[in-house]
């Protein structure tokens, strides 16, 4: 069974769209909240409704015992007819009369039924006595029904309010409320569906560059995002990466393309030399040596060359952390590795504050990388090789430089010395690839500098390049 499983095709995930997550979203926040404010809404205005027309039908309640206790009066004084009276009859408010033995002596329109208890307050002595019924069907309409005793064995007055017409209109308003909710949920709803629109649409199309970046593995797609909010600064940023990455891969390409043409001579010479082995019983005692010592020289600068291209890929993809270092010690060091390997008088000059922020490691292949350069086009040469290392006197970038007296370097090739793979004319019987002021270059940018060339005043080169500063803490 689980071999099964692992053969059957993995089901794709059902992928729900950004847009109507939004709009569902926004449309289940405006219904929740259409919900509750037509709920409290509709409850706020049924409650006073009804309480209104309780306190409505109390007043008049309360006025008609007021008036039988405050007056001697009897059944007919309560008559519809009778003239000279005025019972206060609000809208939906119903009056009848009852005699002592609590018949009726003036109906009411509806006429109201009479209960047992009707008819005990009708016979009762004292006046103002009050009997109330709720919910009093008449017919098809519903009322409140309170009786009120005239004293004395009198008779009594009923009066009545219909209820069921307020309720029927609460019924109308809530239907209404109800309507008007499911009107607003659906125009949020189209709202949200529009505003999610607008909103992700830059969002799809960066989606959609990205997709095809992935689909085609081309890096140059255009990635047309505007704006200034979040969705802006994310296609910018997702643009510039884009740029990064077609401007690593072509740096790649161009590294593989000159190392393969780099390295196509000496192994050709190889191959030619290994050749001439096979016959090697056959040569002069002088032709073997020169053969021999052409094969230790071509496999030494194909060794060379293949670990300055080690070098240079390192130096693009370094993952050794940055710390602070002191340029001035990093030159030290490389001043004493290049006497006891070149047997030439190294002179170190450091002043001012040469401490910087980044990796030993390069560091100090950039500082060897010069010395090596200056010692090799100076090989035949009495003059000392001078390191500069010079702090700045103010915040800035702490400056590098090899000195030597060598032939210098000509103004057309001043610009062009650190380009990989680029040898000067007069450089090219030397042994060497053209790669270690390539390395240089690599590592001054990696710390915010820039690398230099120019002609020393009395002949030879000056060679270096610069290195962000640290900045002194304010305050510390």
């Amino acid at each position: 069974m689980g071999r099964l499983r692992r053969l059957l095709p993995l089901r794709r995930p059902r992928l729900v769209s950004l847009r109507t997550t939004f709009a569902v979203s926004f449309a289940a926040v405006t219904a929740a909240v259409t919900v509750l404010v037509g709920i409290l809404s509709y409850s706020a205005a049924a409650g006073l409704v009804r309480v209104d027309q309780q306190s409505v039908f109390d007043e008049v309640v309360e006025d008609v015992r007021g008036e039988v206790r405050a007056h001697r009066m009897a059944p007919e004084d309560f008559f519809s007819s009778a003239p000279g009276h005025d019972v206060v009859r609000p809208a939906r408010t119903n009056v009848q009369v009852l005699g002592p033995d609590g018949e009726v002596s003036d109906g009411g329109l509806p006429a109201l039924p009479v209960t047992g208890t009707d008819r005990e307050i009708a016979g009762a002595v004292a006046a103002g006595r009050l009997a109330e019924s709720k919910d009093v069907d008449v017919g098809s309409d519903v009322f409140r029904v309170a009786t009120v005793s005239l004293g004395g064995g009198r008779g009594a007055v009923q009066v009545a309010q219909e209820f069921s017409g307020t309720e029927d209109l609460l019924r109308s308003l809530q239907q209404r409320t109800l309507v008007t909710m499911a009107a607003v949920v659906l125009l949020a709803g189209l709202f949200g569906w529009w505003l999610a629109r607008r909103i992700t649409r830059r969002l799809v199309v960066l989606t959609d560059a990205a997709e095809d970046v992935a689909r085609t593995r081309r890096l140059g797609v255009e990635v047309p995002v505007t704006g200034y909010d979040e969705v802006g600064r994310l296609g910018r940023a997702f643009d510039r990466m884009l740029g990064r990455l077609a401007q690593s891969e072509e740096d790649q390409r161009r590294l593989v393309q000159d190392a393969g043409h780099e390295l196509r001579t000496p192994l050709t010479s190889l191959r030619t030399n290994i050749s001439l082995l096979r016959r090697i019983d056959e040569l002069p005692p002088e032709t073997r040596e020169e053969l021999v010592a052409d094969l230790g020289q071509e496999a030494r600068e194909l060794t060379d060359l293949v670990n300055e291209l080690v070098d240079l890929a390192a130096g693009q993809s370094d993952s050794e952390p940055p710390q602070t270092v002191d340029l001035a010690d990093v030159a030290e060091d490389v001043a004493g590795l290049a006497r006891r390997r070149t047997g030439r008088r190294i002179v170190l000059r450091a002043s001012g504050d040469t401490t910087v922020h980044g990796r030993p490691g390069l560091l100090q292949r950039a500082v060897s990388n010069l010395v090596e350069n200056a010692a090799k086009f100076d090989r035949d040469g009495t003059a000392p090789i001078e390191i500069t290392v010079a702090g700045p006197a103010v915040p800035g970038p702490v400056r590098v430089e090899v000195l030597d007296r060598g032939p210098g370097v000509a103004d057309g090739d001043l610009l062009r010395v650190f380009d990989r793979f680029y040898r000067a004319a007069d450089a090219r019987s030397l042994p060497g690839s053209g790669l270690g002021l390539s390395i240089v270059r690599e590592v001054a940018l990696a710390h915010g500098g820039a690398p230099f060339a120019a002609q020393r005043d009395g002949g030879g080169s000056v060679i270096g390049f610069t290195v962000a500063g640290v900045t002194p803490r304010v305050g510390g």
